[in-house]
């Protein structure tokens, strides 16, 4: 067995003494001669590796030891306090404020904590153990989706791919044409490859600055004409009238809805496949009937857009580029 693994393999097992043998009827062998070992001095030895250690990657909570060389760890970056939850090292920020129970919050910095200003540390531990199980889940989806964020982030230059109503498009630069003082034009139709090419009236020296600007104009319009387009759609359907349309570029809110038919609706929504875009303009026409989120919200949603709890999720997925 790999020294280092039976190293971590006894940070987890208990500790049992060897058993007494009895010297008399122990039967002599002969052994090559060979170092003793040195006796036990109460201090923790890491052994020397034959081989460089194989760094520790995230796995499901549950999953057996030997399948980790090392424990998997979380940290925040402001973190002050550390539990071990399940094998894995938790490093979390912790803050007590004017509340009455123990709260957490998992985001993408890691494990956030708050208690009351009363309650003991060992009560903190103790809930922290008592939800090891959510904790570690949601701290590795949080890792796995963030990774999937930096994923998905855009290199703006000649080539680069985004999603598109949730196909792929590729920038190609073409200074020599206009295309109509809209500094950009999507081909109608897909290469060989199935991928469609938006042509960018900028120079190949262009900056990654001027490319991601233009690609943003052109995506900014093209969401403007499909959220028209898709409201005048539904709101006969729901029997509402809009009266505003205003592009938003919030970071966490998709639409908003006011009583006067103002709707907001985030441009980035143009990423995504055009049935995802349709439930999220249902979704702010049918608060023009009902202004909250109640059972009979989601029932005027569902008449229009009877799917619409499978495309709200979908509005969770991060691979699209983050703006």
């Amino acid at each position: 067995m790999h020294p280092l693994l039976r190293f971590t393999l006894d940070l987890f097992e208990p500790f049992e003494a060897p058993a007494p043998v009895d010297s008399a009827r122990a039967a002599p062998k002969k052994v090559a001669k060979r170092r003793a070992p040195p006796a036990p001095t109460g201090e923790l030895v890491v052994p020397k590796p034959a081989q460089p250690p194989v760094p520790a990657g995230p796995f499901e909570p549950g999953q057996p030891l030997p399948h980790a060389i090392a424990p998997v760890s979380y940290s925040h970056p402001q973190a002050t306090r550390e539990v071990r939850l399940d094998g894995a090292v938790v490093r979390y920020a912790f803050a007590r404020g004017k509340r009455r129970t123990i709260g957490f919050m998992v985001g993408p910095d890691g494990l956030a904590v708050r208690a009351p200003r009363w309650t003991p540390l060992m009560e903190v531990d103790a809930a922290l153990q008592e939800k090891a199980g959510w904790i570690l889940r949601k701290l590795h989806e949080t890792r796995e989706r963030v990774a999937r964020q930096q994923h998905a982030q855009v290199d703006w230059a000649q080539g680069a791919e985004f999603p598109f109503l949730g196909d792929t498009v590729r920038i190609a630069l073409d200074a020599t044409h206009g295309f109509s003082a809209k500094g950009a034009a999507l081909d109608d139709v897909a290469d060989a490859s199935g991928v469609r090419w938006l042509r960018v009236a900028l120079p190949q020296t262009a900056s990654t600055a001027q490319i991601r600007d233009a690609v943003q104009a052109w995506l900014m319009r093209e969401a403007k004409a499909l959220f028209v387009q898709r409201l005048e759609h539904f709101a006969p359907l729901l029997q509402v009238r809009w009266t505003k349309l205003s592009l938003s570029n919030a970071g966490t809110r998709w639409g908003s809805a006011k009583s006067d038919g103002s709707i907001r609706l985030n441009w980035r929504l143009i990423h995504f496949r055009p049935a995802v875009v349709d439930y999220v303009v249902a979704h702010e026409l049918s608060h023009l009937r009902v202004m909250d989120h109640s059972p009979r919200f989601w029932d005027t949603v569902r008449t229009v857009v009877p799917d619409y709890a499978t495309l709200r999720h979908s509005l969770k997925d991060p691979a699209i580029p983050k703006w």
